[in-house]
């Protein structure tokens, strides 16, 4: 790592904590955080009071890198303040949706497509969070062979939706597990509590959700081949971390399931949990990763790795990570480290 740096976590909500959280943890050079958000104010995070600022213009003077933490599906921060930013010598890394299918904002998962920074100029763009870990497991098997046709079903933890609808579903629970009548919908459609949500993302007018199109579009640009058909439907379950996806893909060539384990453990970031025979004491058990097993860390998980037996080049898998982590904070930093491994920082 190079000298240490002023960086801005822009937005201090769930994923703008877990940006605080894993710089901490991962020993981000950091010569002085600056917080910011729509009011000052002082926050609390692990134990530890922060200064809140009021994010405006001149509060960028002198930062190097900002993380905006972003809002799904609302127009974020970085609109309003990622040019004045990017004037004042920093590089501007947008967790929110606006830019990321603009041609001229790298889209980057940094184990998938880090070369493709080298074009920023100065906004690099985060992917959505289901993205992120999709393409993380699909990228060692595309340098298998490449890949035609994806077709995968996500189970979306509600923090993707923010702290308030964490907070609603928590309600929502403990009214349930009491017997009593279900709070309100404020943060959430609906009953999410002991259900599941097919239809709680914005539509779009071909029927699909707005979700389901970024696991299009992104996945396409990320992995620099818009000839794969991704047909994604996106579901919001009743978790509160941790988002999980059955990925169902054809490739040119057939990849056997030894095979697409060997490049998954090889691959950086990635850990298969995938033991296809039964144990002695159970016949039927499968080792298989689950979203609590990925929540707080860093890791994609991958697992029920297996072969279609309809489909001579189909292959089956389910991937699980912590969509706060690896599908935002953590994923954001990584960039901001490669930045500095590369040596392409303004200042």
């Amino acid at each position: 790592m190079q000298r240490d740096l002023t960086l801005a976590v822009v937005g201090v909500g769930a994923v703008g904590a877990e940006m605080v959280r894993v710089l901490c943890q991962r020993r981000f050079p950091v010569r002085e955080l600056r917080l910011m958000g729509r009011t000052a104010r002082e926050i609390e995070i692990d134990g530890r009071r922060h200064s809140v600022i009021a994010a405006e213009d001149s509060a960028f003077d002198g930062v190097d890198v900002a993380l905006f933490a972003g809002t799904e599906g609302e127009k974020g921060a970085a609109v309003t303040f990622a040019e004045g930013a990017i004037r004042r010598g920093a590089v501007v890394i947008d967790n929110g949706s606006d830019f990321r299918m603009d041609p001229r904002v790298p889209l980057v998962v940094p184990e998938v497509n880090a070369a493709a920074l080298e074009q920023h100029e100065g906004l690099i763009a985060n992917p959505n969070c289901s993205t992120i870990q999709m393409v993380h497991a699909l990228k060692p098997l595309y340098d298998l062979s490449r890949i035609r046709r994806v077709i995968v079903s996500t189970y979306q933890s509600i923090s993707g939706a923010g702290g308030a609808a964490m907070k609603e579903l928590q309600a929502q629970l403990r009214a349930c597990v009491l017997g009593e009548e279900i709070p309100g919908f404020d943060a959430i459609p609906c009953q999410l509590a002991m259900n599941v949500l097919a239809g709680s993302f914005r539509f779009k007018e071909n029927g699909f959700q707005d979700e389901e199109m970024k696991l299009t579009y992104e996945s396409r640009k990320i992995l620099s081949d818009d000839a794969i058909a991704i047909s994604a439907t996106t579901v919001r379950v009743p978790v509160v971390i941790g988002h999980s996806e059955a990925v169902y893909l054809e490739s040119e060539r057939k990849v056997t399931a030894d095979e697409a384990r060997s490049a998954l453990r090889a691959f950086p970031g990635i850990r298969v949990v995938d033991d296809p025979a039964p144990t002695e004491k159970d016949p039927y058990a499968r080792t298989c990763p689950t979203a609590l097993d990925a929540t707080g860390g860093d890791e994609t998980l991958v697992g029920r790795i297996r072969e279609d037996p309809f489909a001579p080049t189909g292959l089956h898998l389910w991937c699980v990570a912590d969509n706060l982590r690896k599908g935002a904070a953590l994923n954001a930093v990584q960039i901001a480290e490669e930045l500095i491994r590369r040596g392409l920082l303004a200042r």
